[in-house]
C-alpha cells in the first residue's frame, strides 16, 4: 500500500462527495432530523427518549453510512471509475482505504453532530462522558462505511443496494436490543445478537447511559465494534473486482 496514493483517492471521492449536496443533506441531516422528531415523540416521557435515543445514537449513524457508502462505491463501479482505478498502479488496499478515509471523514462529521444535538439541544441525559458517547457513534459511523464498502461488491445496481438493507441491517436492528432487552429473547435469537456488532454498539451506549465510570463492558463493546470495521474493511479489499461485471 502507497499513503499517497491513499491520500489522493480520499481526496478525489471527498470532491465528488461536495458536488453531491443531497448525499450530504442525507448524511448529515436526516439523522439530526429524526432524533429531534424522536424528542418531540416521547416529549411527555422523556425517560424513555433518554433510553432509546442513546441507542439510536449508534444506530443512525451505520445505518446512513451504509446506505451512502453503498450507493456511492457502486455509481463507482458501474460507471467505470472503479474499473479505470484499478488498471493504474493503485492497488486494492489504497483504493478501499482511500474510500474508507474519505467516507470516515464524513462519519466523524455526522457523528460529532448528531451527539452534539442529542446532547446539547435535545437534553439527552446519561451518566457517563459525552466523549464516550460519541466514541461509539463515529465507530458505528465507520462500520457502516466498512459494510456498504462490502456489500457494493455485491450488488450490480442501486436497487440491489436497498435490497442489501433486510438482509444486512434489519435483523441487527430487531436483535440489537432496541425493542426488548437481548437476555429476554429466545435462547437462539439471543445467541445470534451475541455476534452482530450493532448489538454491542447500543450496549456501549447504555453503559455511558448508566455508568459513570469507564466500565470493561463498554471497552469490550468497544473492541468488538472497532474490530469489526476492520474486519469489514479487510474483506472488502479482498472482494474488490478489477472488472465490472
Amino acid at each position: 500500500m502507497n499513503i499517497h496514493r491513499t491520500l489522493a483517492t480520499a481526496r478525489r471521492v471527498l470532491r465528488q462527495l461536495g458536488h453531491d449536496p443531497r448525499t450530504i443533506a442525507l448524511l448529515l441531516l436526516v439523522p439530526l432530523l429524526l432524533l429531534t422528531l424522536l424528542h418531540y415523540v416521547f416529549d411527555s416521557s422523556p425517560r424513555a427518549f433518554d433510553g432509546i435515543g442513546a441507542s439510536l445514537l449508534g444506530i443512525f449513524p451505520l445505518v446512513t453510512m451504509f446506505l451512502v457508502t453503498s450507493i456511492a462505491t457502486l455509481r463507482e463501479r458501474t460507471s467505470g471509475t472503479l474499473e479505470r482505478l484499478l488498471a493504474m498502479p493503485l492497488g486494492k488496499g489504497d483504493l478501499i482505504l482511500g474510500y474508507a478515509l474519505a467516507f470516515g471523514t464524513l462519519a466523524v462529521v455526522q457523528a460529532a453532530l448528531a451527539t452534539g444535538v442529542a446532547v446539547w439541544l435535545l437534553d439527552l441525559q446519561f451518566a457517563g462522558s459525552p466523549w464516550l458517547l460519541l466514541l461509539i457513534a463515529l465507530l458505528d459511523a465507520l462500520l457502516g462505511t466498512a459494510l456498504g464498502l462490502f456489500v457494493s461488491a455485491f450488488a450490480a445496481s442501486e436497487f440491489q443496494v436497498v435490497q442489501f438493507m433486510p438482509a444486512v441491517i434489519f435483523p441487527q436492528l430487531l436483535l440489537c436490543g432496541l425493542f426488548a432487552p437481548r437476555d429476554t429473547m429466545q435462547p437462539a435469537l439471543d445467541a445470534v445478537s451475541d455476534v452482530l456488532p450493532m448489538s454491542y454498539a447500543v450496549d456501549g451506549m447504555n453503559e455511558v447511559l448508566h455508568h459513570t465510570d469507564l466500565t470493561g463492558d463498554y471497552l469490550r463493546d468497544v473492541i468488538v465494534v472497532a474490530g469489526s470495521a476492520l474486519l469489514v474493511l479487510a474483506l472488502g479489499a479482498a472482494t474488490l473486482r478489477r472488472r465490472t461485471a
